[in-house]
């Protein structure tokens, strides 16, 4: 087993090497360019769009646009919120979280960019099943001599879904119960195995009906857990207020003079290893320019491509830089991000400092909530890759080998599957920004001619059309 965690982080380490960090930061510089800032200038109507005003019972799709979006957040706002933000401490110091910033801001271009795509190029069944995603924008968009990089894509979401998607939440669930109930050594194999086979069960439960149940779950769950995590963080640094300045200062300097706890001791490290460590967690978090929410959002109710993209890009803001922030901030103004401790443990401690006993079981029961929500949503996303390599006959047994890996999860070592899910979400992404470069000049003629009619009025909301 050491030798299979050794081969899959050199991987990881390879996969997320300069060439990939330079793609992602590239890209999402050329969208925001190309769009104008549109993270900026079209945040406001996002917010308008995603309460519901603009919603039109009589449009194709799925999902409303809030569905849509609590969907698509139910698949980043997990783990990487909880476990990723303490990891790329770790690994990368306080100054990885300036580099996770950095992602989503780019990432909120990207996000907008790949789900208006995904709208535009939407295919829909008689019998209204939606086939959306970055294989439909590349194949339809660049053409069929790109149909290969759209296999490619389906392929690595099928695979990802196996990793990113469910054995790391599965894994970090485990261990998270195993911390909280003081679990011994030798009863931790059975435990976890036990955790397993509970999570399994009720994912599926949830996951064969399909992404109407999924979103109607999702539309519950993630508006709640988030709430309930930001109060309880906002809590703690109203009492830790005067850490608050200086915690941004350390983030900030260590951004450029790194220093991170790398074996258990604080130690120097490079600044490409927190740029890298932040980037990935960051993306892991965000998921932008994977391509995995413009699945999600394709089923949206809507006819407008912009529309969706609007209300895709919050995802970035509301996961990374406000979600992540309120752990990394916990954590640093705790004193406790130099103790050794790494992942959801990490965090449950520093929560814990500060709110003895609730703040150890409100990341616990925070763990449950985002771990479960993304698992399902996952599932929907390995789903629609196994749909189009293999067409609607592969879904239900998709379903049940999905099932039984997150199972596995619950009971292999945690850097193994981190590793696994680092490297696939890696090879996901290239496809998808590949395509994104391809397809920018597209975004730009349906963003000014959408923004142009909205200055002009002829974007108003439904009750008001009525």
């Amino acid at each position: 087993m050491e030798q299979l965690d050794n081969i899959l982080t050199l991987v990881s380490d390879f996969v997320w090497g300069p060439p990939m960090v330079g793609l992602l930061l590239l890209t999402g510089l050329v969208l925001t360019i190309r769009m104008v800032f549109i993270q900026v200038r079209g945040f406001a109507h996002g917010v308008g769009i995603a309460s519901g005003k603009y919603d039109d019972p009589d449009h194709q799709g799925q999902l409303t646009h809030f569905q849509a979006l609590s969907a698509a957040l139910s698949a980043t706002i997990g783990i990487g919120n909880i476990a990723g933000v303490a990891i790329a401490i770790y690994w990368g110091g306080p100054g990885a979280i300036f580099w996770m910033w950095v992602s989503a801001f780019f990432g909120m271009a990207i996000k907008y960019s790949e789900c208006t795509l995904a709208i535009k190029y939407r295919k829909i069944d008689p019998d209204g099943n939606v086939r959306g995603g970055p294989m439909y924008y590349i194949e339809l968009g660049l053409g069929r001599y790109f149909k290969p990089l759209a296999w490619m894509f389906a392929i690595c979401t099928a695979v990802a879904a196996f990793g990113a998607g469910n054995m790391v939440q599965s894994n970090t669930m485990a261990h998270s119960l195993v911390d909280a109930f003081g679990i011994s050594p030798e009863s931790q194999g059975t435990f976890r195995l036990i955790t397993g086979f509970v999570v399994a069960g009720l994912v599926g439960t949830v996951i064969i009906g399909g992404i109407q149940r999924i979103g109607h779950v999702a539309s519950y769950l993630v508006p709640i857990m988030s709430v309930v995590y930001v109060v309880s963080a906002l809590v703690i640094l109203v009492l830790n207020h005067n850490q608050i300045v200086p915690a941004f200062d350390m983030i900030f300097h260590h951004a450029f003079n790194p220093t991170a706890v790398v074996g258990g001791s604080a130690s120097g490290v490079t600044v490409w290893m927190t740029i890298s460590w932040g980037l990935r967690r960051g993306l892991f978090s965000n998921e932008a320019g994977q391509g995995s929410a413009a699945m999600a959002h394709s089923t949206a109710k809507v006819e407008e491509p912009v529309r969706e993209g609007l209300v895709a890009m919050l995802g970035p803001f509301i996961d990374t830089i406000v979600i992540c922030t309120m752990t990394a901030l916990v954590i640093i103004t705790s004193g406790l991000w130099a103790s050794g401790q790494t992942g959801a443990v990490l965090t449950m401690d520093a929560f814990n400092a500060a709110l003895p006993i609730y703040g150890r079981w409100m990341v616990v029961v925070g763990v449950m909530l985002f771990a479960f929500s993304t698992v399902i949503a996952w599932s929907y996303y390995g789903e629609k890759g196994i749909e189009y390599i293999a067409g609607d006959k592969a879904k239900l047994p998709y379903k049940w080998l999905y099932i039984v890996f997150t199972l596995l999860g619950s009971w292999l070592d945690l850097e193994a599957v981190w590793a696994y899910a680092d490297t696939a979400n890696g090879l996901m992404a290239v496809p998808n920004l590949v395509a994104l470069v391809g397809l920018s000049g597209a975004v730009v003629v349906v963003t000014r001619k959408y923004m142009k009619e909205k200055a002009d009025g002829l974007h108003i909301p439904y009750a008001k059309r009525k």
